[in-house]
C-alpha cells in the first residue's frame, strides 16, 4: 500500500526536492523492516539505560535487549513518519489543522479534566495564552484556563 501512494506522489510530481526525496527514503526503509537484513552496530547510550532494559527484559516485557532497542528505535521512526504525514495533511489542507482551543479541549478530554465541560472558558483562554505568548500549548491553554476557572470562583 505504501508503496502506490508513493508511486502515485512521484507521477504527480515528478520534480521533488531533496527534503521530498527524503521523506520518500524515509517511508521506503520503513516499508522494509520486517523483510530487511540485519546488521551489528555500536551505540552509546546511558549505564541507566542499559540496566533499565536488563530489568526489563528480566521482567518478560521484550525477550531481548535488542529487541528492546529496535523496537524503540522503530516506534521513534514511526512517529517521525506521522508527523511528516500530518504536517503534510495539514500544508495541503490548512483548514484541518485543529486550533489551539480544539487541542486544549481533546487534551482535557484525554485527561478526563473538569475543564473538557467548559469549551468556552477554553476557547477564552486560548485566546489571551495565544497573545501572551507564541508557541503557546495545549497544557498552557488548561493551566491557564484552570487559574481563570479558580479565580471566577473565589
Amino acid at each position: 500500500m505504501l508503496r502506490f501512494v508513493l508511486q502515485e506522489v512521484r507521477r504527480a510530481m515528478p520534480k521533488r526536492n531533496e527534503r521530498q526525496q527524503q521523506v520518500d527514503r524515509l517511508f521506503e526503509l520503513l516499508d522494509r523492516f520486517d523483510t530487511d537484513a540485519t546488521v551489528v552496530t555500536s551505540v552509546r547510550q546511558p549505564v541507566a539505560m542499559r540496566e533499565a532494559v536488563k530489568v526489563a527484559v528480566a521482567l518478560g516485557l521484550d525477550p531481548t535487549p535488542n529487541d528492546a532497542a529496535v523496537a524503540a528505535l522503530r516506534d521513534r521512526l514511526e512517529s517521525f513518519a506521522q508527523r511528516l504525514a500530518l504536517d503534510a495533511h495539514y500544508t495541503a489542507h490548512p483548514e484541518a489543522r485543529p486550533s489551539l482551543a480544539e487541542r486544549a479541549l481533546a487534551a482535557a478530554r484525554l485527561d478526563d479534566d473538569p475543564l473538557a465541560d467548559e469549551p468556552e472558558l477554553l476557547a477564552r483562554a486560548a485566546d489571551a495564552v495565544a497573545r501572551l505568548r507564541a508557541g503557546a500549548t495545549a497544557d498552557d491553554v488548561l493551566l491557564y484556563a484552570a487559574a481563570l476557572a479558580e479565580a471566577q470562583s473565589a
